[in-house]
């Protein structure tokens, strides 16, 4: 499978502003096996709590930047570090919080029966949907959600399961990267991410926001219950790039500028996939 991601420079942009690509990593899944760039010149930057590396793109002047991967089916796992707990304002649970997982935890019989009862528990509190103030915007932990339903993203609602998960004791990570829709034809707007829980040796994925949008709320585990393609490109939220000046950003899933003050900013992107030969889509 190849992804290619093109970055649209806009006639305004600061000719020494750079771009923050995430590299791609294996799943069970896909093995990232080549990334290549063109129309900018690439450094190397590494993540400091999860040894990641990320590409530094400084853009050619004046031309725009394309970012290629390439993925081979079947691969080793995910990454070991994916599943080790980092305490920060993105995985912090609020004391309410502990409490109503504890509660979660209590009624069952085992590990995954806990893990399937805490994914359903969060579904039952969310609605999909992408709104202008997330529920934990300016908080330093993740707040309870008591009642009602909170309209919430695929990361809003994959950071409340992460930091019950782990309130729980339970081993889970996060995983970000691109899902192609199969009405799509091999193109996606943005990222999308999903949580992966690891007990006893067995490993389970977890896709709530795409159980939501079809109506579903008796969460399975397993990928893709909407028809597509993924592949993963980086894990885990609070990530710190201490040479750029980069620290606890939320997530680094898709190419990001870097503001001067360290924060990632949303970049123009035009995402694309294709197998085994096929085109691109037009």
């Amino acid at each position: 499978m190849s992804i290619t991601v093109n970055v649209t420079i806009q006639p305004s942009q600061d000719p020494a502003q750079k771009l923050l690509v995430p590299a791609g990593i294996p799943t069970p899944h896909q093995t990232p096996v080549s990334f290549e760039v063109s129309g900018g010149r690439v450094a190397l930057s590494g993540e400091v709590s999860t040894g990641q590396m990320a590409a530094l793109i400084t853009p050619d002047m004046g031309q725009p930047v394309t970012i290629s991967y390439c993925y081979e089916d079947g691969g080793a796992g995910y990454p070991e570090t994916m599943f080790t707990p980092r305490l920060n304002r993105f995985t912090r649970a609020a004391n309410d919080l502990v409490e109503d997982v504890r509660g979660i935890v209590d009624q069952a019989q085992d590990g995954h029966a806990a893990i399937e009862a805490i994914v359903n528990a969060v579904a039952g509190k969310f609605l999909y949907g992408h709104p202008d103030v997330r529920f934990n915007d300016g908080c330093e932990e993740i707040p309870y959600l008591s009642c009602g339903l909170t309209e919430g993203s695929c990361v809003d609602i994959n950071t409340y399961l992460i930091a019950c998960l782990r309130a729980a004791g339970l081993e889970a990570g996060y995983v970000y990267g691109y899902f192609f829709p199969e009405e799509k034809n091999g193109t996606c707007e943005d990222g999308h991410c999903w949580v992966v829980t690891r007990h006893k040796g067995v490993v389970l994925e977890w896709d709530i926001a795409h159980h939501l949008k079809l109506g579903r709320r008796d969460i399975c585990c397993g990928l893709n219950p909407k028809p597509g393609r993924r592949v993963a490109t980086a894990h885990s939220m609070g990530l710190t790039f201490p040479a750029l000046g980069i620290c606890e950003t939320k997530i680094l899933g898709e190419p990001a500028w870097i503001s001067s003050d360290g924060t990632l900013l949303q970049a123009d992107l035009d995402i694309r996939c294709a197998v085994a030969g096929e085109a691109v889509a037009a």
